[in-house]
């Protein structure tokens, strides 16, 4: 297994290095705009690809949530800029939930077993983990509904867990709708000057409506 880590260490190396051979100037531009953290500055890169700026965008957005840095919310402001509210958000969510799976899986193939060895050890741990099982849908979707809680804490503490891939996956997707959604709406009429708070109500009303399901869910699958 120790093997096959360092194979997998080396590919994902020698792709930043091939990104880099085709593109020289590619990996510093980007580099240097994750540094910045303007949001306008974002939008304009953005559109600078044009028609292909809804792709460029989405894997940059899945980029930065897989890397857990810099925060999410400069990326989904900036799309909502450039493809409207709704649109900016579908691509923000879908983008940011792919990601952050990405950072799921590749952080519990190294280190969810030694994670797993350190748990054995205590009982404490090894209860907390059990219950990470259990309940952790819930909770892993009630933390992502939470604006602005970074990212790259609840990749690893997911990744850590006993979750399960499936509920990772779905409580990242649900719970990021709303977390996202306030987020970016702040940003963008921040940046606008816009002053309407229905967008945000909206928004919050699905929140409490998801809380709602989820307490759903949970009972369902206990009464399997």
């Amino acid at each position: 297994m120790r093997k096959i880590k360092i194979v997998a260490a080396f590919l994902i190396l020698m792709l930043f290095v091939i990104v880099h051979l085709i593109s020289p100037n590619f990996l510093p531009e980007i580099f240097e705009l994750l540094s910045h953290g303007d949001i306008v500055e974002t939008a304009d890169y953005i559109r600078g690809y044009g028609s292909m700026a809804v792709v460029f965008s989405f894997l940059l957005t899945l980029f930065v949530n897989a890397l857990g840095f810099p925060p999410a919310i400069i990326f989904s402001t900036a799309n909502t800029l450039i493809f409207g509210i709704f649109w900016g958000i579908v691509i923000s969510v879908a983008a940011e939930t792919v990601g952050v799976t990405i950072s799921f899986l590749l952080l519990r193939f190294f280190f969810r077993e030694q994670a797993a060895q350190i748990i054995s050890k205590s009982k404490f741990l090894s209860k907390i983990d059990h219950y990470s099982g259990e309940k952790g849908f819930v909770i892993m979707l009630i933390a992502r509904m939470v604006p602005y809680v970074p990212s790259a804490l609840l990749n690893a503490v997911g990744a850590l867990s006993s979750l399960s891939l499936r509920d990772y996956f779905i409580s990242s997707l649900i719970g990021k709708f709303p977390s996202t959604g306030i987020e970016a709406i702040i940003g963008h009429d921040a940046i606008l000057q816009e002053k309407d708070p229905t967008r945000i109500i909206v928004v919050i009303i699905f929140a409490i409506i998801l809380i709602g399901w989820a307490w759903y869910y949970e009972k369902k699958l206990k009464s399997q």
